[in-house]
């Protein structure tokens, strides 16, 4: 039933007996779970018949249940409500030394546990891990866990409202632990148990800090000794340290111990992600208790109003994009290898750094961004509408506190976001992001806060209650025009020349089935979002925002287009198309291209507008995203020109397309090869230039 944790231990070269590789053990149980969607008197009861209700595996949303359609964004008939979930499980006695915990990743927003027709509990938020004690329900052979969960929109529970699709289900994994009756606390707001900490870094020394979370179940007080040992990448012990605490019965604690780390290996980005290990062991006077293995990174970041951000010292230019945890056809219902795909794509296109949004996301993303080097910003789904309630706050803190206590030991992660464009009656709704900061101030002194500020006046209140701040702004989207990035970027550094600051939302809308040349200014309520318009965009921005090192990071909306049911735009309804890859993860639309012709260091020769394959003017400019120092062009076989790159673009100028299909090709010298790209245009009819642009 379950299965061990030895195969971790022995990637470090450790030898373990069997009694410490048994400690604690692990067990998925994803398959075979009964899913209804519909909230139905009874289901927690053993007895209750759940044969006819539909065979689901985890990660699940509800939302794709029932006919629902694959991309989960029907929005009027979107379902917001209840939903069961009732798994059996054939389990064996507990042994009376030992407890036994429930751990789900994720189900949103409300879920309650019922074992055996018992409620164990409830946990309010859809976004972080939870764990339950289930040792005294559970009994020798049949047993019936029962989950309700309700996506709908709780007046006391974050998010309330956001411009995203809030899928309702068991979305994450879950899993049994098994562990002794003393040891680690797995109780402790879904945590890790052990919190590594550095301050004071460099290269030749940095200061350690590792609280440990551990509980005594036993029904008498116990002497327990915590001991943790560093290890190197490749496996070499670098720091040891050990320190007892002693816990009444039924209690828990904290252990903090303290140290030094000389000449630290630093995780330095993308250049260098180095990883240490931390094996924690928690020993009883008669055996090992528990043994649990932590990965952390050392590294300094330092934001400033005028450099930037400092990564160890040195100057680092953030490329970052937003990413929703959602995909057509599974919602916000995700697994790891879809995770994994997503940092692929991010990394293929040059990015360095990722804002999560607008909620926590699962622990592979935190995974995947340690190893790859990326930077991560990562927020509690505080999102557009709060309320003043003392129930509200409460909430928001408790997400907030798991958020930390679940994360706070990846090297990723640079700041804690408190919210996104939250609007409300301005005292209450500051009060509500300054308790949201004294909790992470109080939970993790080494990162700063940040807040996602937009459509108020740059110096709103709300714009005080962070640490850092970071902006949303779409200049030539929404309204006004390209230019416009650059002019309000000058004139707040010249306001507050102290502040740093970072632009963590700019984009546009983009259908890959849109296409017009030359492309004219959008109104995005329309729904016409040609993909022209939106690399036009891109182009214009980020040309202003990398013009001015003292913007520490910009993030762009946002690397794949994303489920958010209330809009009826695009060539989707029910879909936010701002992304950089489609929903489907099928089509990197222009603009993708045009940033990694930016960021990547691979060769990139890119002819935009390939998906406007049917014209009806024979004339038109050919535009090339290129990182190489020239471009060729050639029409039908024929070299039309060489032009050299400007700012990672060639356009050719007022090409003449031939009836019929034409052979369009761009090429560039590389290190002896040559970097190419084709694409085919069909010229139905040439009517010549016209007033109007040419559409699809």
């Amino acid at each position: 039933m379950i299965r061990s944790l030895s195969a971790i231990l022995a990637a470090l070269c450790l030898c373990l007996t069997a009694s410490v590789a048994e400690a604690r053990s692990v067990a998925s149980i994803n398959t075979e779970w009964r899913v209804k969607r519909e909230d139905i008197k009874g289901a927690e009861a053993p007895a209750f018949d759940d044969t006819k209700w539909q065979v689901a595996s985890l990660p699940h949303t509800f939302n794709l249940s029932d006919g629902d359609d694959g991309a989960v964004t029907a929005g009027p008939s979107f379902y917001r409500g209840t939903a069961w979930y009732r798994k059996t499980l054939d389990m064996r006695a507990v042994p009376a030394n030992e407890r036994l915990y429930l751990q789900f990743d994720g189900a949103a927003l409300v879920a309650d546990l019922f074992v055996n027709g018992v409620f164990v509990g409830r946990h309010e938020g859809g976004f972080t891990t939870f764990r339950f004690d289930i040792t005294r329900h559970i009994k020798t052979g049949k047993n019936v866990l029962a989950v309700r969960v309700n996506n709908a929109a709780w007046p006391h529970v974050a998010p309330l409202a956001g411009d995203y699709t809030f899928c309702g289900g068991i979305t994450r994994g879950v899993s049994l632990i098994q562990t002794r009756d003393a040891g680690f606390d797995w109780l402790d707001h879904g945590s890790p148990a052990v919190a590594v900490s550095t301050s004071n870094v460099s290269e030749r020394n940095a200061d350690l800090s590792m609280a440990v979370a551990v509980r005594n179940s036993r029904s008498r007080g116990s002497k327990l000794i915590v001991q943790t040992r560093i290890f190197s990448a490749d496996g070499k012990q670098v720091f040891s340290a050990s320190k007892p605490v002693n816990l009444k019965a039924n209690e828990a604690g904290r252990v903090v111990i303290a140290g030094k780390l000389p000449n630290p290996h630093l995780w330095n980005g993308v250049a260098d992600p180095y990883i240490y290990s931390v094996v924690t062991e928690v020993t009883d006077d008669s055996a090992t208790l528990d043994r649990t293995v932590t990965a952390f990174g050392v590294r300094s970041v330092v934001f400033d109003a005028q450099k930037g951000l400092l990564l160890n010292g040195k100057p680092y230019a953030v490329h970052g994009v937003n990413l929703h945890a959602s995909r057509a056809g599974k919602g916000g219902a995700i697994s790891d290898l879809d995770i994994v795909e997503d940092f692929d794509l991010m990394a293929e296109m040059g990015a360095n750094a990722v804002r999560l949004v607008h909620y926590p996301h699962a622990q592979t993303a935190y995974d995947e961004a340690d190893r790859r080097g990326f930077l991560v910003l990562t927020e509690v789904p505080v999102n557009g509408t709060v309320v003043d309630t003392e129930a509200f706050r409460a909430n928001a803190a408790l997400q907030m506190r798991e958020l930390i206590r679940q994360n706070i030991n990846h090297p990723s992660i640079i700041a804690w976001g408190l919210g996104n464009e939250v609007h409300g009656t301005e005292p209450f709704v500051a009060a509500t992001l300054k308790g949201l900061n004294a909790v992470a101030e109080a939970e993790d002194r080494s990162r700063p806060t940040i807040y996602a500020h937009c459509c108020q006046a740059d110096d709103a209140p709300l714009a005080q209650t962070s640490d850092l701040i970071g902006f949303n702004r779409y200049f030539g989207w929404y309204k006004d025009e390209f230019a416009d990035m650059g002019k309000w970027a000058d004139a707040y550094h010249a306001k507050f020349p102290t502040k740093p600051f970072a632009v963590l939302e700019y984009g546009a809308g983009g259908s890959v089935r849109h296409q017009e040349s030359p492309p004219a200014r959008v109104d995005p309520p329309s729904g016409w979002h040609p993909e022209p318009y939106q690399a036009l965009y891109h182009e214009a921005n980020w040309a202003q925002l990398k013009a001015r090192p003292f913007i520490w990071g910009a993030f762009v909306w946002q690397m794949f287009d994303a489920a958010s049911d209330g809009r009826n735009e695009g060539d989707h309804s029910g879909i936010n198309d701002k992304g950089l890859v489609t929903y489907d993860r099928r089509t990197k639309k222009d603009a993708f291209w045009f940033y990694k012709a930016q960021w990547s260091a691979e060769p990139v020769v890119y002819i935009t507008s390939r998906r406007f394959d049917e014209r009806t003017k024979a004339a038109t400019d050919v535009k090339i995203y290129t990182n190489q120092p020239q471009v060729t062009l050639k029409v039908n076989g024929v070299t039309i020109a060489t032009q050299t790159a400007a700012g990672g673009i060639v356009v050719f100028k007022n090409i003449t397309l031939s009836p019929g299909l034409n052979q369009i090709a761009a090429e560039s010298p590389y290190k002896g090869q040559v970097v190419r790209d084709r694409v085919r245009w069909n010229l139905q009819a040439p009517v010549g230039a016209l007033a109007q642009p040419d559409r699809r």
